[in-house]
């Protein structure tokens, strides 16, 4: 936990004593935010309790960013140990739910045949960001994702870089946990569309010297409802629809990435998370 100085002022413009504070780390405001939820009998919660609660600790964390957590080494241990995590309803509304085992998946293990040496001439710019977009202009730039997903280095799908979504609405299941999100907003890092068939990205760069155990499928699972809905509707014609995972980390001056494709075969329920394809 960190110390920051709070300088009081007197009301005749004197300044009185410093005296540290406290500030508490995201782990902590999580904790925190869960134990107010239990006090008052409810897991529901909004923007204004996070923000009540940043303020309160002297963080200046933005609190937008404080319900997003992309894996579990983020999670609070207390958290971990009742099985819980944060799912969104939209509107600025979160809610604890006991579902960490479905939200949070597992990667699969990397087969030593899956493991391909690829030629690398990196550009110039390849190691001047560390984004998470940077990850996808790599494997893109680089045709992996041509060879990965189409197994055409000539394909040329189009290609539709980050974007937003709003006002998004939908009922989903976590098991047998009904969710209605309503005015949600969503952000892909990256849409690919090939012969119709789409293919939804969230790309992440890791500085560890390991790999990421496990990932937030929720980041996968609204892309991909955003288009099924829409596939639903009539309103596009989609023959397939998938969403992949990429993780980039550096090796004595190499990049390494793996992709991880996989689809929903239950659109409606987020535990029907399916693997399709792996590669490193």
């Amino acid at each position: 936990m960190n110390l920051c100085v709070i300088l009081t002022h007197h009301l005749d413009g004197t300044q009185g004593a410093r005296y540290p504070v406290k500030i508490m780390s995201k782990k902590e405001i999580i904790e925190e935010l869960f134990r107010r939820c239990k006090a008052k009998g409810s897991l529901v919660f909004d923007n204004t309790l996070v923000r009540d609660v940043l303020r309160e600790s002297g963080s200046s964390t933005n609190p937008y960013d404080m319900t997003k957590i992309d894996d579990l080494s983020k999670l609070p241990q207390r958290l971990i140990d009742e099985g819980c995590t944060i799912v969104h309803l939209g509107d600025g509304r979160h809610k604890f739910l006991k579902c960490l085992d479905i939200v949070y998946h597992k990667f699969e293990s990397i087969d030593e045949k899956e493991i391909i040496e690829w030629p690398y001439r990196p550009s110039i710019l390849n190691d001047f960001s560390v984004s998470e977009s940077s990850v996808l202009s790599l494997v893109n730039n680089h045709r992996i994702i041509h060879d990965f997903l189409y197994q055409d280095f000539s394909a040329a799908p189009k290609m539709y870089n980050s974007e937003r979504k709003n006002n998004i609405y939908f009922e989903y299941y976590i098991g047998e946990e009904k969710i209605k999100v309503e005015n949600l907003q969503i952000e892909i890092d990256l849409t690919l569309e090939f012969n119709g068939y789409v293919t939804v990205f969230e790309g992440k760069n890791t500085p560890s010297a390991s790999w990421l155990e496990n990932c937030n499928i929720l980041q996968l699972y609204y892309p991909f409802r955003y288009y099924y809905n829409l596939q639903a509707e009539n309103k596009l014609l989609i023959n397939k629809l998938s969403a992949c995972y990429l993780i980039r980390r550096k090796h004595e001056g190499n990049s390494i990435v793996r992709l991880y494709n996989y689809t929903f075969t239950d659109p409606l329920n987020l535990s029907s998370v399916k693997l399709l394809k792996k590669r490193e």
